[in-house]
């Protein structure tokens, strides 16, 4: 079993930055893709940002482009979310997952098999 531990959530002023960490644990294997994801209340969950196994690769949604970077380091075993300019729209609870089957970029959430427990960012105007 992979266990996923975010931090670094917040209550943050508009503008503002934050930076989420995710450190997996248990049976996790560096080859995992990785990615954020978030959920506002009343709303479905999105996808933020997603990366390859190695880091050379990544993606994100068009409402965080240019503001937030996903990276990770595998020697920690970590995945970062670098959110920058924060908005009010912005607020949700993050959550960070990992995809046990594939290496590459996964933007899809029905294909990350593992859930961390979410860290709430909170952005106020």
């Amino acid at each position: 079993q992979v266990q996923l531990v975010e931090s670094g959530g917040g209550l943050v002023q508009a503008g503002g930055s934050l930076r989420l960490s995710c450190v997996a644990s248990g049976r996790f294997s560096r080859s995992y893709a990785m990615g954020w994801f978030r959920q506002a209340p009343g709303k479905e969950r999105e996808f933020v940002a997603g990366i390859n196994w190695s880091g050379t690769n990544t993606d994100s949604a068009d409402s965080v482009k240019g503001r937030f970077t996903i990276s990770r380091d595998n020697g920690m075993n970590t995945v970062y979310l670098q959110m920058n300019s924060l908005k009010p729209e912005d607020t949700a609870t993050y959550y960070c997952a990992a995809a046990q089957y594939t290496a590459a970029l996964v933007v899809a959430d029905q294909r990350y098999d593992n859930w961390g427990q979410g860290t709430q960012v909170t952005v106020s105007s």
